[in-house]
């Protein structure tokens, strides 16, 4: 007896086979809203990572051509060269100067601080009450211009007392004299004492002295009366005032009343380095006069013109450097007291060389250079040697001639072979640029 659904012994076993391979049907899911039973979906396999990454690829590349094919057709055209002959350059103007022979002053920069010839601070000699003060402050004074009186009653009665000690003194010293006469009469007629005699000559003495001293005392009570009354000593500007009238001033506490300083002429105290020394010294040994002159601390204004007067008398080891004074009229009153300056001492002068201006030097790693203006008015590029600087110039030694003309303004757009023209021509000056020449 066979069971349910199971397979006869005769059967062809590819039937089993057959019913082993078949697939299973998937499960049931619970019934739906009309009762039916429904299935799950089966779950797929998504694409696989390489695939999106050569999808976002081919979308790029895509769009990318598109927007290209856009822009040709709808973009703004390119504007086309229209070809009617051969490129002109462009043409810089540029200011020009011409190069011409002059003088080049060889001059030594130096700092320095003017110094006045004379300073004095004026203080009391004696004791006293100050009753008038006569001055201003910064005024210009001359030499017995009255400062400053002191109250000088207490030496007006000094000088009354030794005055009448003198003359006491003075009448003893005639009764002394006379008796002395007599003395000496009586001891030639060996009528009187000898001793007494030698006694009388001595008191004379005595009293010839004390006159002496009542005289000396007087004198200084006079001295005192003229101090009481201070004036100025030299000619120059009164700075501020330290004293007012009632002030009681004593000689012993050295307080200064004012302080003058000279002004006209005054000088200026200056180093240069020892290396300078030798050049300045065959200059002055000649018997030449070295001009100085003082510009302001931005090197700008000029305050005066003087001469070396003196030179140190040694050199300063630790810096290396020789001090120099130098005497300036100072009619102007520009140079003040203790006002630091820059001095350019003027060593000696080379005269008929060639002269550029230093606006014109250029400067590069093989030297100095200058764009020379060719007759085509096409620039090249000149090498040139330069000599000394002075102020806004610079000697030419070598690479310029006389007549030629050089570019000033207007360099920084230039090149081998650029074409210029001249808007202004320099008669051979041009603005200053010291820092483009190598030394």
């Amino acid at each position: 007896m066979r069971s349910r659904g199971s397979v006869p012994n005769d059967a062809p076993a590819e039937i089993g086979r057959e019913k082993k391979d078949v697939p299973r049907t998937p499960p049931l899911s619970p019934a739906g809203p009309d009762g039916r039973p429904t299935r799950s979906p089966a779950k797929r396999k998504g694409p696989s990572r390489m695939f999106k990454v050569a999808v976002v690829l081919l979308f790029i590349v895509g769009g990318g051509m598109a927007l290209r094919t856009w822009l040709q057709k709808h973009g703004s055209p390119r504007p086309t060269r229209v070809s009617v002959g051969p490129v002109q350059e462009r043409t810089i103007t540029v200011g020009a100067a011409t190069i011409s022979p002059g003088n080049i002053q060889v001059t030594v920069n130096a700092l320095g601080t003017v110094t006045p010839l004379a300073t004095v601070t004026v203080q009391t000699q004696i004791n006293g009450r100050v009753t008038e003060v006569g001055f201003s402050e910064g005024q210009t004074v001359k030499k017995g211009d009255f400062l400053v009186q002191i109250d000088p009653r207490t030496y007006e009665i000094l000088k009354d007392q030794y005055e009448g000690q003198l003359a006491r003194d003075q009448a003893l010293l005639a009764q002394a004299k006379i008796n002395f006469a007599r003395y000496k009469a009586l001891v030639e007629t060996d009528s009187g004492s000898r001793q007494q005699y030698v006694d009388q000559g001595f008191l004379v003495h005595q009293y010839e002295a004390a006159v002496k001293i009542d005289q000396a005392q007087i004198d200084q009570q006079t001295l005192n009366i003229e101090y009481c009354r201070i004036v100025s000593p030299i000619i120059g500007r009164i700075g501020l005032r330290w004293v007012d009238p009632g002030n009681y001033l004593q000689a012993t506490n050295n307080r200064a009343i004012a302080v003058i300083n000279q002004v006209q002429p005054t000088s200026v105290l200056f180093t240069i380095p020892e290396q300078k020394l030798p050049q300045i010294l065959a200059e002055m040994n000649t018997g030449r006069t070295l001009r100085v002159i003082a510009y302001d601390r931005a090197n700008i204004r000029k305050l005066g013109v003087g001469r070396i007067s003196a030179l140190d008398s040694q050199i300063d080891t630790s810096t290396g450097t020789v001090m120099l004074r130098a005497l300036f009229e100072n009619e102007e009153k520009q140079l003040f007291p203790n006002q630091f300056v820059n001095i350019r001492l003027l060593v000696e002068t080379h005269e008929g060389v060639l002269k550029v201006p230093v606006g014109a030097i250029r400067n590069s790693d093989p030297g100095n250079y200058v764009y020379l203006i060719q007759p085509d008015n096409t620039v090249t590029v000149r090498k040139i040697k330069v000599g000394t600087i002075d102020g806004d110039m610079a000697q030419v030694e070598s690479g310029l001639k006389d007549g030629e003309r050089v570019v000033i303004d207007g360099a920084d757009q230039l090149r081998e072979g650029t074409k210029v023209t001249v808007s202004a021509e320099a008669d051979g000056t041009g603005p200053v640029d010291s820092a483009a020449v190598a030394p």
